[in-house]
């Protein structure tokens, strides 16, 4: 997109898009200039009626901006209204009008156009300013490259920078010995084991690479490590790190054993009292929802920690929507639920004879007592005690969804969160602006909170070239 040498002035025009994806943008520019067109204004007006999201953007964007001008006269709104901010210089906002806009040849009449009309006018009358638009439409973008207006994406939300990727929550080091011994001399540092509460513990002394964080798994080999172990504390000059339970072979979670290290770590993670929130990526068929529901029946139904678990998804569609679905808040999430029904029937088929026993009256009726299916438009105001939450494809819900959804946790609550961010089927978001990727970055160093980043182990030889050749 164009790109100039951005002059000590600045002058950003914000697309309505921006402001409906984060209603705070007004307050991310700095001490720099924030222009809203007469535009955007008559935009967000369009969208304000209505329950769904972004009626209530529209309505929480529109509310800001009547906080701003309550208290104002008509010359500070002439010269710029002021945007106060906690630290440093405060900023500037302006309302642009003009009553005389001459559209840009041979552009038709829409809003799109007519945001570039202003801002190419309001480009020419300050030339003592870097105007730059702001848009997250993609089509905007390329239309003001072709005219030559300084043109940017929105990206103040983003979890991370394209040139990051989203933390797999595990340092394998591969030249590692039998139970670590190598990895020591590879970080070059002191370790002292000690047995604390049935659990072994290495205190390490020394550089602690810089990578490291809270809750995340080390370990020695991908597949047949030796040591695998969860860092506690990290710190510059010091970590501690507990060994795991080894769930391949002998102890197992609800019958489920790991194939490999992160589905062993994967394990740790769900059954550990001491982690609260677990955040579990990977594609499809690594295992995310399986060793879940496995998980959470142990401590429901045998280990009887939780009361209930609770499952629940976004319902956004990969394609057409196909309209309204008849019956209870659970009949019309049933279609939605065709990864939790073809695991719970893997979860209980017997091994010898093939057959399920999710097919029983017996078995649904007990199941269905203790395991609830919610949608996520019902959860605001809830607050769920002695719950194991599941938010399935959490990469299709935005930051503040998955805040809500997250918010709801009570006493003795766990919440799993399952997602790819390389399949997500929600517009405007990407793999890095995605409630998934902004709970894992934002979690990343609270004691409480682990993420995992599952590799394929076992896909059948047409998911595996699907995903190749498609």
């Amino acid at each position: 997109m164009v790109r100039i040498d951005k002059k000590a002035t600045r002058l950003y025009v914000l697309d309505t898009n921006v402001l409906i994806h984060d209603p705070a943008a007004l307050y991310q520019f700095d001490e720099h200039e924030v222009v809203i067109p007469m535009t955007v204004l008559e935009e967000l007006d369009k969208h304000k009626n209505g329950i769904r999201e972004i009626a209530r953007t529209a309505r929480q964007v529109s509310r800001t901006l009547s906080d701003l001008t309550a208290n104002v006269d008509i010359d500070q709104i002439r010269d710029g209204i002021p945007i106060p901010r906690l630290n440093g210089s405060d900023g500037c906002l302006r309302l642009l009008c003009y009553n005389d806009l001459k559209p840009l040849d041979p552009l038709e009449e829409s809003p799109d156009n007519r945001i570039l009309a202003e801002t190419c006018r309001l480009r020419d009358e300050r030339p003592d300013a870097s105007v730059v638009l702001v848009t997250k439409d993609i089509n905007l973008r390329v239309k003001a490259a072709a005219l030559g207006v300084p043109v940017e994406d929105y990206l103040t939300d983003r979890a991370f920078d394209d040139s990051d990727t989203m933390i797999d929550g595990a340092r394998i080091y591969p030249d590692a010995g039998h139970d670590g011994s190598g990895l020591w001399d590879n970080l070059a540092v002191d370790v002292k084991v000690e047995r604390q509460d049935h659990k072994v513990v290495y205190r390490l002394a020394g550089d602690i690479p810089r990578e490291w964080h809270l809750g995340m798994l080390v370990s020695d080999s991908d597949n047949g490590a030796s040591f695998e172990a969860i860092a506690r504390e990290v710190g510059p000059k010091h970590a501690h790190l507990e060994l795991l339970t080894n769930y391949r072979h002998g102890t197992s979670v609800w019958g489920v054993h790991a194939h490999d290290s992160r589905q062993n770590f994967t394990l740790n993670l769900l059954m550990d009292d001491d982690i609260d929130l677990v955040t579990i990526a990977g594609s499809a068929g690594t295992g995310k929802t399986f060793m879940t529901l496995a998980a959470a029946f142990q401590q429901t139904l045998d280990v009887k920690r939780f009361e209930r678990i609770v499952f629940t998804r976004a319902p956004i569609s990969m394609s057409e929507d196909i309209g309204f679905l008849p019956g209870t808040e659970e009949e019309k999430m049933s279609p939605w639920m065709g990864a939790f029904h073809d695991n719970m029937d893997n979860l209980l088929r017997d091994e010898h004879d093939g057959s399920s026993t999710w097919n029983q009256d017996a078995t649904r009726q007990l199941l269905g007592s203790r395991v609830q299916i919610r949608a996520p438009g019902f959860m605001r105001g809830r607050t769920l005690n002695d719950t194991f939450l599941i938010i399935d494809e959490a990469q299709n819900f935005t930051p503040k969804q998955l805040k809500s959804l997250i918010t709801r946790a009570g006493r003795n609550t766990k919440i799993v969160c399952l997602g790819n961010v390389g399949q997500i089927d929600t517009p405007y978001l990407t793999a890095n602006t995605c409630g998934m990727a902004a709970v894992v970055q934002h979690f990343r160093d609270w004691p409480h909170a682990g993420h995992v980043t599952l590799k394929s182990v076992e896909r059948s030889r047409l998911a595996l070239a699907g995903e190749e050749l498609l």
